[in-house]
């Protein structure tokens, strides 16, 4: 069953990813979303959760209330349609679309893969660390709900998108390859962990690849997006040292 509330009390992105991070965290809800704009949260839970449960997991600044509730099981309610995985994932898709046509305009006369993949990736770290910059006290927050290594050293998750930053310009400018590339497999690698664990255990939290301006679902997807970056990596490893 889904029941949407009403809360008070939150001013930015960093009171969504928090108000999203405590309700998620309780037993019996499946996932919260959060809308800041609309100061409302959607909670699907698998057995139902008193309005003062919810208020006791949150910070005092915040108060929660019910608006509706909507029973999924019921074949007579009217439930809004959901976005399939495509349509959540778009902005995703057509981000990594871009990336893909510039980097094969920059090499494609004459043809160098090795080239193309040093772009792609330069121009991907670019890319996905401005939009995490665009909400840096936002971002710290959701990136932490799966990245282990944030989960142990929040500072991390500070530092995070300026890393992805100087690697982006390392690969762009040619500055020590190798070195980049090591880095790239510690980094996503460690990310991936994270990843594969939310998603084998079914949780559903927002995705912080592109920050927090852009809401995208924690799927398949973002293992995929991590993957190639990885597999990529060890291509130019290989590469480099033969």
């Amino acid at each position: 069953m889904k029941h949407t509330y009403t809360i008070t009390g939150m001013t930015c992105n960093n009171c969504k990813a928090s108000v999203e991070e405590k309700l998620n965290k309780l037993d019996y809800v499946v996932n919260a979303a959060v809308d800041l704009e609309r100061a409302e949260a959607t909670v699907e839970m698998s057995q139902h959760i008193p309005v003062e449960t919810l208020q006791k997991t949150l910070p005092n600044k915040y108060t929660i209330s019910e608006k509706q509730k909507i029973n999924v099981f019921k074949s007579s309610g009217i439930v809004e349609p959901e976005k399939t995985d495509l349509q959540q994932l778009f902005p995703l898709f057509l981000i990594f679309g871009y990336i893909t046509i510039a980097s094969v305009l920059l090499n494609y006369n004459p043809w160098n893969s090795s080239e193309f993949m040093l772009d792609f990736m330069g121009l991907f770290y670019i890319v996905f660390s401005f939009f995490k910059i665009l909400d840096l006290k936002g971002f710290p927050k959701s990136f932490r709900m799966y990245d282990p290594v944030a989960k142990v050293v929040p500072v991390y998750g500070w530092i995070y998108p300026f890393i992805e930053t100087i690697l982006g310009v390392m690969f762009l400018m040619r500055i020590e390859i190798p070195i980049a590339l090591i880095i790239t497999l510690i980094i996503l690698g460690i990310t991936t962990i994270g990843v594969t664990k939310t998603l084998l255990d079914k949780k559903a939290i927002q995705c912080a690849c592109l920050g927090t301006a852009l809401k995208l679902p924690m799927t398949k997807a973002t293992f995929i997006e991590n993957s190639i970056m990885i597999v990529m990596a060890i291509v130019m490893l290989i590469k480099t040292f033969n």
